[in-house]
């Protein structure tokens, strides 16, 4: 059932807002609430909630650990939510609680159930062929026992192994090639962009012969002999007119850029 806190205030009578109100407090202390009262309220929800979660088959997590993650959840709710109903919060609060347990088992054991379930199948199999054997069975053996070739028993094993997540500021080294960056920085992206333009601005000065040349055998990526045959002019030609255009821009750019 829904309780209406406005509504509930209000069947109380209207009386001055300057005089107190025992029966108006009750109703604020019930309805409202500190944050204190809410938290010790609402921890049985808490502690079925780390039941359940508990209970899903994460291994090495303990209770306790559920049991304050919700706990720390539950106060940030008490803290913020300020609706008059209980009802509300309880949803809103549920939501949130279940929500820091998950992610404290995402965090500590990050492995999906079925990367564990295989785990446990391949240990199984291995406690039971030890048990047969008297010894620790090789790989192909296990393969063997497990229906599986041994690569596919190789890349198994490894699709179950659990990720380990650590902190960067605890890993991170300017000289390791794993946080490596193909990205120009900022002083390499300014100078291209300078050559570039200088680059654009001394194409654009050439004589027009000597442009569509460097059009064609640059951007159009053409042959001598084809843009010979654009040209209507001998392939010595186009030749000469290309060192022509390179020895310009060369000039032009005074050192700017090189090029080949």
């Amino acid at each position: 059932m829904k309780h209406d806190y406005a509504s509930f205030e209000r069947s109380l009578g209207q009386k001055s807002s300057a005089a107190p109100n025992p029966r108006r407090n009750a109703a604020r202390n019930a309805y409202g609430g500190a944050v204190e009262d809410r938290v010790r309220r609402f921890m049985p929800m808490v502690r079925r909630l780390a039941w359940h979660v508990h209970g899903s088959g994460r291994p090495g997590m303990e209770l306790s650990d559920l049991m304050q993650a919700g706990l720390v959840a539950l106060t940030e709710c008490a803290q913020k939510h300020d609706g008059p109903t209980e009802d509300g919060f309880a949803a809103y609060a549920k939501l949130r609680v279940r929500g820091a347990m998950l992610d404290l088992v995402r965090r500590e054991a990050p492995i999906s159930r079925g990367a564990a379930q295989r785990r446990r199948e391949i240990e199984a199999k291995e406690i039971a062929l030890r048990g047969e054997l008297g010894r620790l069975p090789d790989e192909g053996e296990l393969a063997e026992a497990l229906g599986l070739a041994v690569p596919d028993l190789a890349a198994l094993r490894m699709a179950s192994e659990p990720l380990r997540f650590e902190a960067i500021d605890e890993v991170y080294s300017d000289s390791s090639a794993a946080f490596a960056d193909q990205t120009p920085d900022s002083f390499a992206q300014l100078t291209d962009a300078e050559t570039r333009e200088a680059l654009i601005a001394a194409i654009a000065d050439l004589p027009e012969r000597l442009q569509l040349v460097t059009k064609l055998y640059f951007v159009e990526e053409l042959n001598l002999t084809e843009i010979a045959e654009v040209l209507s002019v001998s392939v010595p030609r186009v030749h000469q007119l290309k060192a022509q255009a390179l020895a310009r821009l060369r000039e032009a750019l005074d050192g700017i850029a090189t090029i080949i």
